[in-house]
């Protein structure tokens, strides 16, 4: 059976909505990290598995395999999580 890339899109949208929940809730594990270190684990966590969902989700949407509306969502909601969180990861004191 083919994995449609639009699934795999939001599948992985759905990891980083996961991750982050286990980041905020793990924060307090994390207090002696250094800012530079913090960014670079939200980055890896947050950042790069909704940059790969928006990815898949325009690759599934230029391959036209045939579930539009899950691409078009896939890529909708993965730019924005991740677009989000690397403007934090960039901004953030």
């Amino acid at each position: 059976m083919k994995r449609s890339l639009a699934l795999v899109s939001l599948v992985l949208f759905g990891v980083s909505a996961l991750l982050l929940l286990v980041w905020t809730a793990s924060e307090s594990a994390f207090l002696g990290m250094t800012a530079v270190a913090e960014r670079i684990v939200a980055f890896v966590m947050l950042v790069v598995p909704a940059g790969l969902g928006a990815v898949f989700g325009v690759m599934s949407l230029i391959r036209k395999e045939g579930q539009k509306g899950l691409a078009i969502a896939g890529v909708l909601l993965n730019t924005l999580f991740a677009g989000f969180h690397l403007l934090v990861v960039l901004f953030a004191g």
